[in-house]
């Protein structure tokens, strides 16, 4: 299983490659709403500090599980381009008029 944070996080790091990849291209795609559908098992902490974690269940983990429930969960991700939040585009340039 992998933490639902880290998930997210490696979205990120590709979609971020993505903008990278594509600068100087004429074909650019505006990056809008992003769904992102998972199946996730709760572990709780227990302590002083009780904490939640959500895991990330992987394809073909069958067996590995035991008896944690797991429930899907679906999460709709809009990318923003810090530090002025413009929508960002999958290239590395803005077109004039964009701004």
């Amino acid at each position: 299983m992998i933490e639902l944070a880290s998930v997210i996080r490696d979205l990120r790091v590709e979609l971020e490659q993505a903008v990278v990849a594509a600068d100087g291209a004429a074909l650019r795609f505006e990056l809008g709403p992003i769904e992102l559908e998972v199946s996730v098992a709760l572990e709780r902490e227990a302590g002083s500090g009780t904490k939640v974690r959500f895991w990330v269940v992987q394809a073909g983990a069958d067996g590995k599980i035991g008896t944690t429930n797991t429930q899907r969960v679906k999460l709709t991700l809009t990318p923003r381009l810090a530090p002025d939040d413009r929508s960002p585009y999958v290239s590395g340039e803005i077109m004039p008029g964009e701004e």
